[in-house]
């Protein structure tokens, strides 16, 4: 078994579209600030794939410097991580996140979060996402931004060229 952790986060700037776990949240005309579509939710779990799978992170495989990842799909980005960390042999048996914000309110989202994500090719029921407030604390709570953290737990099975 290998576990893998994930940590993501963005400023939130007006003019954007809010994109968390692939949904399309709306937001007062504000989304978050990043290369890609920032979805903070995705990016953590992408970094927890990869750390599992001892690939590196997120910005080795997907860099902010290269022009074709610029407004990139963060579903997109996850189909291919969840397709190389399979093609190493490891199957992904859990995987369990927390997103970070003080508005909006995310919970009505949670399930259409999961239903997206399980497009990226992981299983609906695989996924757990909590929605959590700061309690108006930090650059969250003062509402300057969004962050999130995933856990992944991976299984080497019986293959011997993942160890």
């Amino acid at each position: 078994m290998r576990i893998g952790i994930g940590y993501d986060s963005h400023r939130l700037t007006e003019g954007r579209r809010l994109i968390i776990g692939g949904v399309e949240i709306p937001f007062d005309g504000k989304g978050l600030a990043g290369h890609s579509d920032a979805d903070v939710l995705v990016h953590s779990i992408i970094d927890a794939l990869l750390g599992a799978a001892g690939l590196g992170d997120i910005g080795m495989m997907f860099p902010d410097t290269e022009a074709r990842w610029k407004d990139a799909d963060s579903i997109a980005l996850l189909t291919a991580v969840v397709d190389r960390v399979s093609g190493c042999g490891l199957e992904l048996t859990w995987l369990d996140c927390v997103v970070i914000a003080e508005r909006p309110r995310l919970r009505p989202y949670v399930d259409s979060m999961k239903n997206a994500i399980a497009g990226a090719g992981i299983s609906a029921g695989l996924i757990n996402i909590k929605a959590k407030t700061n309690e108006m604390m930090g650059f969250i709570g003062r509402g300057e931004g969004i962050a999130a953290i995933a856990t992944c737990l991976l299984d080497e099975g019986n293959n011997s060229a993942a160890r």
